[in-house]
């Protein structure tokens, strides 16, 4: 190649790149199939986007972003999306990231004394106000005919969850990956996701966008979903093969700072339903009646002021039924 074809090439990948437009996508940085994707640039070469990831601590970060149309696709859990919803932040789901079993908890520190949920009355507690582990803590109180005032409960986000059970300041967490395993090596189960799920207070993460920008980005926002869809496949392929010193989980360990050895065991926490069965009725068909019902508790646990009539217009189909053509 010549001197002059070679600037000349430069200059082209440098114009394409110029016209790429810039989105920035929010996550919170969990050890999943997602993050091999998102490693290998699959994201951006699907969609046509230069991609910028921004990691959030909470959902109740992510909801103000959203709100402030400072981002416009994102990984959103239940509760706080039925808090948004409930607010009229005009944002849609289009696909669940993952159901949530074992990958969030409820775990007591050694020494705090705290063997059963009854235990937990009186001592100081620790979870992201707003989030599905909130909501999934209310649950187990419930559950467990515990009122939230019996406790002193604190808002903490995931690093300073873990920063807190170091210096002894906290008596339990309810809280998500990594930093669940890496507590869990001083603490005690008490209770999983997949546990008040069964106690009526189910919990997932989904991906969310602007409604207005699903509107103007359709196809792109499709090929996202489809290349969503595509990470979490290679895993359901073959789950025994993502081993801890497997290409994947080297990568996901990559992206997230998650000890790769622990990796396999987080990925087994989360269950990841392929994109066309979210679209019958046990998923995005009653998505807007699980949102009401989480609104109704939160509602009702005075998180929230009100409660919408209607939630249908917060999830979007079309997104998933042309990825999945």
């Amino acid at each position: 190649m010549t001197t002059r074809a070679a600037l000349a090439l430069t200059t082209f990948l440098a114009a394409g790149s110029a016209l790429a437009e810039t989105v920035t996508i929010g996550h919170f940085g969990n050890p999943t199939p997602m993050q091999v994707a998102r490693a290998e640039g699959k994201f951006d070469a699907a969609t046509g986007w230069d991609i910028e990831w921004r990691k959030f601590g909470s959902g109740s970060e992510v909801i103000a972003a959203m709100a402030s149309g400072d981002i416009k696709l994102a990984e959103l859990g239940s509760s706080p999306l039925a808090i948004a919803t409930s607010q009229g932040v005009e944002l849609e789901m289009f696909m669940l990231a993952q159901v949530l079993g074992s990958a969030e908890s409820l775990i007591a520190r050694d020494g705090s004394e705290i063997e059963t949920l009854e235990d937990l009355t009186g001592k100081r507690v620790a979870v992201p106000v707003g989030s599905t582990a909130h909501f999934s803590l209310m649950g187990a109180l419930d559950h467990a005919g515990i009122e939230a005032s019996d406790l002193t409960l604190l808002n903490m986000p995931p690093d300073q969850i873990a920063a807190a059970w170091e210096q002894g300041a906290i008596d339990a967490a309810f809280i998500w990956q990594p930093v669940q395993n890496q507590i869990l090596e001083t603490g005690t189960r008490l209770a999983t996701s997949a546990e008040t799920a069964e106690w009526g207070f189910p919990t997932f993460d989904a991906w969310v966008v602007s409604a207005e920008f699903a509107a103007e980005n359709a196809e792109a926002v499709a090929a996202f979903a489809k290349t969503m869809d595509e990470a979490n496949a290679a895993y359901l392929a073959d789950p025994a093969a993502w081993t801890a010193d497997s290409a994947p989980v080297q990568s996901i360990a990559a992206e997230t700072g998650a000890d790769a050895q622990q990796v396999p065991t987080i990925l087994e926490g989360f269950t990841f339903v392929p994109l066309s069965e979210q679209l019958g009725e046990t998923w995005l068909g009653s998505a807007h009646e699980t949102m009401r019902d989480t609104a109704e508790f939160l509602n009702e646990a005075g998180r929230i002021d009100q409660v919408a009539e209607d939630y249908s217009g917060f999830v979007n189909t079309e997104i998933g039924s042309a990825a999945t053509q």
